[in-house]
């Protein structure tokens, strides 16, 4: 059995795509806790700097999702699924001007997803 760290609600989809349509290529990190606090961000690609301490956690319908590893080391025990909600957020993400923000849905891992994930 294949274990995800990441997952994207329907709704999310729909407005991710129209990002894409928009945008071209994307892609979301989620942030370290400025401005909206830890959310995720999705935006043009080569348009944020990443570098190696920029972790990927998998990818959302085509669209790579990363995290730093500094703060990963908080979420490494948590699946994560990204959704959207009306109102603006406080961020530069590509879906604010829609007033429309991206947020996280998170469980803790199953034991087995943990030890499959984390190992």
């Amino acid at each position: 059995m294949k274990y995800e760290r990441v997952a994207i609600t329907e709704k999310a989809k729909v407005i991710l795509n129209q990002l894409k349509a928009k945008h071209g290529n994307l892609i979301f990190h989620q942030s370290g806790g400025c401005c909206d606090g830890s959310a995720p961000m999705v935006f043009e690609e080569g348009d944020m700097y990443l570098d190696d301490s920029d972790i990927l956690l998998g990818q959302l319908d085509g669209v790579n999702y990363y995290m730093n590893q500094d703060q990963f080391e908080y979420w490494k025990h948590t699946h994560l699924t990204v959704d959207i909600t009306e109102g603006r957020g406080s961020s530069f993400s590509l879906e604010i001007p829609l007033g429309l923000r991206f947020i996280i849905h998170s469980r803790l891992l199953t034991d087995e997803e943990n030890t499959v994930l984390n190992k």
